[in-house]
Parts: C-alpha cells; sequence; structure tokens
C-alpha cells in the first residue's frame, strides 16, 4: 500500500527503493507526490532525517509469453559508484595514490587517477566503508552526508575537507565551526565573516563536490 517514508539518518532513496522492493528509484523519486522534495534536495542521495518520501505502490506489469519455450527477462538496478577526491592543502588533486579501499567486506587496492580520483561500484545497501592511504585511516559513512543548507551538512563537508568545525552529532554553530567557515572563506576569496550564508554554501558544496 503507498505511504510516506521518514527519512532516516543514511538513507537515499536507491537504498529505500530497495528496501521496499523496487528495482531503481526513479518510480519514487519522479512520483508527483515528491515534487516538493526534489525540488528542495536536487539529488536522491542527499537527504535530511525527518524528510518525507512518497512510497508508491510496485506496478504489476504482464509480458505475455508461449509456455512451450524458454524466456529471458532483465531487471534494471541502480547503478551506484562511490568517488573519493584526494587533494593536498592547496585542493590540488593527488594523482597516484597507493589506497586500499573498503566498502562493507570487499576491499580494493589501487591508485587514484590524474585527477586525484577513486571510484568503486557500490550496492545499494552499502553504508560503511574506509580508506586508508599513506598510512591515514579514514573511516566512512555512505549516505550520512546532509543538506548543504543545514548545520550538519555544513561542518560536515567542512570536515570532509580539513576544515576542523566540529562535531557534527552537535548541530551548534560553536566558535570552532565559525573559525573553520572563515578559514574556508578566507581560503576561497569569500567575504569573511564567519557565517555560512548562501554564496558560502555555494562554494562548499562546489568544493566538496556534492
Amino acid at each position: 500500500m503507498a505511504s510516506y517514508y521518514q527519512i532516516r539518518q543514511g538513507d537515499h532513496v536507491s537504498r529505500i527503493a530497495t528496501a521496499f522492493g523496487f528495482t531503481g528509484h526513479n518510480g519514487i523519486w519522479n512520483h508527483p507526490n515528491n515534487a516538493d522534495l526534489k525540488s528542495a534536495r536536487q539529488t536522491p542521495h542527499v537527504l535530511l532525517p525527518g524528510d518525507k518520501l512518497f512510497i508508491p505502490d510496485r506496478e504489476t506489469r504482464e509480458e505475455p509469453r508461449p509456455t512451450d519455450k524458454r524466456h529471458q527477462f532483465v531487471a534494471h538496478r541502480d547503478s551506484l559508484m562511490l568517488l573519493i577526491a584526494l587533494q593536498d592543502n592547496d585542493f590540488e588533486p593527488i594523482s597516484g595514490a597507493n589506497c586500499e579501499l573498503r566498502v562493507e567486506s570487499d576491499t580494493v587496492t589501487r591508485a587514484t587517477d590524474s585527477s586525484g580520483l577513486l571510484q568503486k561500484p557500490i550496492k545499494s545497501t552499502d553504508a560503511n566503508g574506509s580508506l586508508v592511504v599513506s598510512l591515514i585511516h579514514v573511516a566512512f559513512r555512505i549516505g550520512d552526508l546532509d543538506p548543504v543548507e543545514y548545520i550538519t551538512g555544513q561542518q560536515a563537508r567542512l570536515n570532509n575537507l580539513g576544515y576542523a568545525a566540529g562535531s557534527v552529532e552537535a548541530k551548534l554553530y560553536s566558535d570552532q565551526m565559525r573559525s573553520a567557515v572563515e578559514e574556508f572563506q578566507c581560503d576561497h576569496n569569500l567575504p569573511v565573516d564567519g557565517i555560512c550564508g548562501r554564496a558560502t554554501q555555494d562554494k562548499l558544496k562546489e568544493i566538496h563536490g556534492c
């Protein structure tokens, strides 16, 4: 039965679609009842806990075929790619860095490309990962990033970029957060006021990549 689902931390539409038995997220994300959410969030991969997502009924499709022959049916599922960019302190890409990337129980060892990128196909249900490079170990959660309009999304992006913005769980615009915003604004030729307003949010989203 069609219903509304309340977003929890770590949810994205592909993961939710899988949980509700859909083979892809488009039938949910593009439903007219989700038009306002789609307009607000822009992407199905960055949602805010508390958002309401409409889950329509799954459609039943019939394909008439003769019973005396063998038939092949192909289900088209979401294709998800994890992208990780490595940059130095001047925001220049770190190419050729040997990395160990783990997502759930699957571990790969490879070097970053000329753009400093690591890419790995993932499943919609994958949630935990880690990256080891030059003896530095970084654990991460897939789907946990909040929209940049919210302090939790701002703090997470600043922390990911190397600015010490404080604990995301605290959800506080602390002196540490203000200092991190000022440092970011200074590095990117923005007015330095320590306030993460729209211009700073846009630049933060641009530099972070999402």
